[in-house]
Formats: structure tokens, C-alpha cells, sequence
């Protein structure tokens, strides 16, 4: 029998169990996408009762294949989710989505009792994201839920929901509390004072080290990792000198995890922030919704030229267009720096000859706010290299102008095997494969800068 690794990837839309040999090969993988249900509010949220069961699921299935034997089991998950339980266990509340609305009241009367929003915002490097800032999640639970709050045993980001399904063990991971949840302060290296003061620190349970793992009757058992923080384990294993990696999605997050220097408000105005790594180093990081923007340009330009959206995804780079784009339209719409949004939903579409013309100007609008936004964490940091992860690192029209876009840099495309998956099996490699780390996990394509 083959001795292999489990690894959940719990991802917002899709649920991913995979089986890694010891040479970190994917040799068995089961995915799904649940249906979502709503909270008392009528708010979209997980269905953690489905996810329970579906974890369950796959993990006997699993562990039924003749030809594998599971040696450990670890878990990634998204970030800013809590799952509220009580001494056995079992949920308290809906899993509460971290896009619902925050109310307002409640986030000022919060900034105002620890020093006013901006010098909070600058102790936790959480830029104020209402729901998204998971310490509030559980702070509108005190307030609005005391009957929920005073049978809670334990508020369990979800990778340590999970974790605990197999492990039975409840534990914190210093990955999820130091993802923009409002909770950590980055200068005394430690909860910040208004955990305990607002009695909330009882409330989490003790935070044990990503490598540590757990034994029962038939695996080892990791604790679990924040997925942004997981994706970066096999870079800071495999590339020994500095590095950025633009990490491309729904969102893009530029990490960058050789920059320490503290966040200043102007950054965290830009979307900033900080996550931890799983050794507790701080990584400054930046964001835009450009995946999301992305997509919701696509289906316009898809609209107007009458074309299907799946036609976007084979077009290759024009070199001669784009240099005659740059003739042809203003390019840089946001000269002055950082803004959330590329601006190409201002353009006008008929001004455009067709919809290749249309597709290498959203992205060149794209690239150019990439620029700003990485440039926040590239600072003096001495960085000269650039890896782009995800969605975007297939595009190869992108790739090229982002090239051109950091010419000092060298702009590689990425290709790590489910990377937040692999730096989970990767963090507890020591527990469970006697094999060393190969030097050979991540596959690159370098991009010249014209």
C-alpha cells in the first residue's frame, strides 16, 4: 500500500480532498460544491452540518482504497469564519458568512473604547472589514446572542472545526488569527487587549504550533492552516532568496514575506494588512478584488461583441495590439496610485474594433492597478523576483504585461500542484514521511519584460 497524506482544501465554493504521496504527487482527489443555506437573518452561510458530514464522507472512503494507507490527515481552509461550540462540540449557530453586512454601530462603539479606528487597525494590521475581521464576528455575537455567547465553549476558525472533526482535540493556529481578524497585535506579539478585556480570550482555546500533530486510532492529525498562509509553505521551502508571490484568484493578494516593517495608515487605507506565517513572521500583504473584477468585465465584453465567455480564455498575447493600444487609449487611469477598481468599467465598448481589442485593454487596465497594489508591499524590501500563482498565471497576456509592468523584476508564472493543499502536508512533512522535501515542487515559466 502506497503511504499517503489527506489533506481537506476547504475553499468557499469548492470542498477538495486529496491524497499526496510521499513525493507530494496528487494520487486520489474527490471535490464538491454544497449548497449554501441561510442564517435567522436570511443571510447566505456554509451549511457546516453538510461540510461535517461531507468530511466524514470522503475521509471513510478514503481510508477504504486498497491501495493507500494514510499515514496523516491536515486541513486548509478560507479565513474570517468562525463555528461556535459548546463543551461537546457541537455548533452553536449557523456558520456566519463573512460577507454579511456589519453593523455599524457596534464596529464604532468597538474603535472607540481602543484608541479610535485607525491606531486599532494599525495594532492588529487588520484593515476594518466588518464581518471580515473575525474577532468583531464574535464581539456581534456577545452583544446581539448573550444566551449563544454564555453556553460557548469555543470559537474554532474553521480549518480547526475541522481539524477537531478527526483529531477531537480543540486547538487555535496562529495562520487563522493572524489573517485580518481584527484580534492579533502585531507589536506586542500577542492577543490584542480588547480580546481579553471584552472576555473573549477564554473563548479560543490554547494555540499550538502548525507543525504539531495529534494521534488517533488510525492517523496522525494536524491542527490546520489559514489557506493564503498554507499557499506560500512550498515557495518559503523551495526559493531561497527573496521573493514576492502574487497569489491570483477571486482575489489578488500580493504576499511579500521578507518586508517586516510595520503597516502605516496609509497602507492599511490601500488595503494592506498582515497575515502570519505558520512560523509567527509576519507577511505584509496587499489586495484587489481583480479576479472578481475580471469576471464581471469578461461577461460584458462577452455581451456587447455577442461572444460565449469561453472564448476569452484562449486568446493570445498581441504584442502589435498592445503596443497600439497604448497609442490609442489613456492607459494608467489611476496615475496618482492604489484605487479598489482598474476603471475599465468606465470605458465605452464601442470605442473598441472588436472583442480581442476590448480583452487586452481590461487587462492592461488590470495589470496597471496590479502595479500599484504590489508596489505597496515591494517598498525597499530588495525583492527581484515576482511569482504569480492561480488563475491569472495562465493568462498569458497578463503574464507578458506584468512583465513589462515590473521590467526590474524577474515576473515568473508559478505552477505549484493545489498549493494551499500542498503547504498543509508540507508544514507536518516531519510526522509522517521519511522522504526529504524535493527540490522540484514548484514549476516556473519566466516572462521577459519585452
Amino acid at each position: 500500500m502506497k503511504p499517503v497524506i489527506a489533506i481537506f482544501d476547504i475553499g468557499k465554493t469548492n470542498k477538495k480532498l486529496f491524497l499526496f504521496d510521499e513525493d507530494y504527487g496528487i494520487v486520489y482527489e474527490r471535490s464538491t460544491r454544497l449548497p449554501e443555506i441561510t442564517d435567522e437573518d436570511g443571510f447566505p452561510c456554509e451549511d457546516v452540518d453538510a461540510l461535517s458530514k461531507w468530511v466524514a464522507g470522503r475521509l471513510k472512503e478514503a481510508s477504504g482504497q486498497k491501495e493507500f494507507a494514510i499515514k496523516a490527515v491536515n486541513f486548509s481552509g478560507y479565513g474570517a469564519s468562525l463555528v461556535y461550540v459548546d463543551g461537546k462540540g457541537k455548533p452553536l449557530s449557523p456558520l456566519y458568512n463573512y460577507l454579511k453586512p456589519y453593523p455599524e454601530d457596534l464596529s464604532n462603539e468597538l474603535y472607540a473604547k481602543y484608541g479610535g479606528q485607525e491606531q486599532f487597525c494599525i495594532d492588529t494590521a487588520s484593515p476594518a472589514l466588518g464581518s471580515l475581521n473575525s474577532g468583531l464576528q464574535l464581539y456581534r455575537v456577545k452583544k446581539e446572542q448573550p444566551a449563544i455567547f454564555e453556553k460557548l465553549k469555543y470559537a474554532l476558525h474553521l480549518p480547526q472545526y475541522i481539524s477537531y472533526l478527526v483529531s477531537d482535540e480543540f486547538v487555535n493556529d496562529i495562520t487563522g488569527i493572524g489573517c485580518h481578524t481584527a484580534m492579533w497585535n502585531f507589536q506586542t506579539k500577542n492577543y490584542h487587549k480588547w480580546i481579553g478585556q471584552e472576555r473573549l480570550e477564554s473563548k479560543f482555546p490554547p494555540v499550538v504550533s502548525a507543525e504539531k500533530v495529534f494521534e488517533n486510532k488510525r492517523y496522525k492529525v494536524g491542527a490546520g492552516l489559514h489557506d493564503s498562509s498554507a499557499a506560500l509553505i512550498p515557495y518559503l521551502i523551495n526559493i531561497k532568496e527573496p521573493f514576492v508571490l502574487l497569489s491570483t484568484g477571486t482575489w489578488s493578494i500580493s504576499l511579500n514575506p521578507f518586508d517586516h516593517s510595520e503597516l502605516t495608515a496609509d497602507e492599511l487605507g490601500k488595503d494592506c494588512l498582515c497575515y502570519l506565517q505558520y512560523t509567527s513572521k509576519p507577511v505584509k500583504a496587499s489586495r484587489l478584488f481583480a479576479g472578481y473584477e475580471h469576471e464581471q468585465q469578461v461577461k460584458r465584453i462577452a455581451t456587447h461583441f455577442k461572444r460565449d465567455v469561453s472564448e476569452f480564455d484562449h486568446l493570445r498575447f498581441d504584442d502589435q495590439l498592445a503596443k497600439e493600444l497604448e497609442q490609442k487609449f489613456q492607459q494608467d487611469l489611476n496615475p496618482l496610485g492604489f484605487t479598489k477598481s482598474s476603471g475599465f468599467e468606465q470605458r465605452d465598448l464601442p470605442g473598441f474594433v472588436n472583442y480581442i481589442e476590448a480583452y487586452h485593454q481590461l487587462v492592461c487596465d488590470l495589470v496597471k492597478q496590479q502595479s500599484h497594489s504590489t508596489r505597496l508591499v515591494l517598498k525597499e524590501s530588495g525583492v527581484k523576483k515576482l511569482f504569480v500563482d492561480g488563475g491569472f498565471s495562465h493568462n498569458e497576456i497578463y503574464m507578458n504585461l506584468l512583465a513589462r509592468e515590473f521590467c526590474k523584476m524577474e515576473v515568473f508564472a508559478a505552477s505549484v500542484a493545489q498549493a494551499s493543499a500542498m503547504g498543509a502536508a508540507l508544514v507536518i512533512h516531519s510526522s509522517w514521511n521519511p522522504k526529504p522535501v524535493a527540490g522540484t515542487l514548484i514549476g516556473l515559466k519566466r516572462y521577459s519584460n519585452g
